[in-house]
């Protein structure tokens, strides 16, 4: 069987980004490949692991600098993220949609509507590598139309080919792997923010926070405890009492606050 001249064109451009494994502009190449397919507006290479994800290259901001919005993602708002969340509760590699991995209400938070949608837009993909049980490998591509079944297809075809290159490149990280933060711990954020409380939050009251900050509802979040939604109700009822609060998003507040 001949090769089409697209057939050529990839190869020799797969050739030139191999050459570029070894220097700080792989990662810019990568995506720019990626971006003779498919329409890309916003991307990132990261690693996710017990510690604060660790950026490896972003695109950047409108001004040419880094990402404001992103910056304050890394402080904290991460631990909301799905695509986060997914690889701590279920890691694998592979290509994740954001329809894989949000929950229910996701778009009704206060993460979607103050940071998602004016961040990635309205969709996201990840081409995710497992390095090991703790720690994986991300290429994040946000657009601001929904990806088509077209372009998922052909991202599926190409995820070996970028998650090879992407597993090679790591033996040129070791500067960014070194410059890696300790990760925030949600109890310990919301505690010190509220460590004057008379009747301190229980484990269970902070993971139902944490889960309704996520997007997940009553119904997510009890099959997920293994409780009944009446008793999420409870816990969300006695959390908001101790914080002296009446909704969800005077709890993303004092989230918001925890990250300092």
């Amino acid at each position: 069987m001949s090769l089409t001249l697209q057939d050529l064109a990839w190869h020799q451009a797969l050739g030139k980004l191999i050459e570029t494994l070894d220097r700080p502009t792989f990662w810019t190449a990568l995506t720019r490949l990626l971006g003779q397919y498919m329409e890309l507006d916003s991307w990132v290479a990261l690693l996710f692991s017990d510690g604060r994800p660790r950026v490896f290259a972003e695109c950047p901001g409108e001004d040419g600098g880094p990402d404001p919005l992103f910056q304050d993602y890394l402080k904290g708002l991460y631990l909301l993220d799905p695509f986060y969340i997914a690889s701590r509760e279920m890691p694998q590699s592979g290509l994740l949609r954001l329809s894989d991995v949000a929950p229910e209400c996701f778009e009704q938070t206060n993460y979607y509507q103050r940071y998602f949608r004016f961040n990635v837009v309205a969709d996201e993909v990840q081409i995710n590598v497992q390095l090991d049980g703790e720690r994986t490998l991300c290429l994040s591509l946000g657009s601001e139309v929904p990806f088509s079944p077209e372009q998922i297809t052909l991202l599926g075809l190409l995820q070996p080919w970028v998650a090879g290159l992407m597993r090679q490149r790591m033996a040129f990280e070791r500067e960014a792997l070194e410059r890696a933060l300790p990760a925030p711990r949600w109890q310990s954020q919301l505690e010190a923010t509220v460590q004057q409380m008379e009747a301190p939050l229980t484990a269970r009251e902070l993971e139902v926070s944490r889960l309704m900050l996520s997007g997940y509802s009553s119904k997510e979040i009890a099959r997920r405890l293994a409780i009944s939604a009446e008793t999420v109700k409870v816990h969300r009822k006695h959390l908001y009492g101790k914080l002296g609060i009446k909704s969800q998003s005077e709890l993303f507040s004092l989230f918001l606050q925890a990250q300092g």
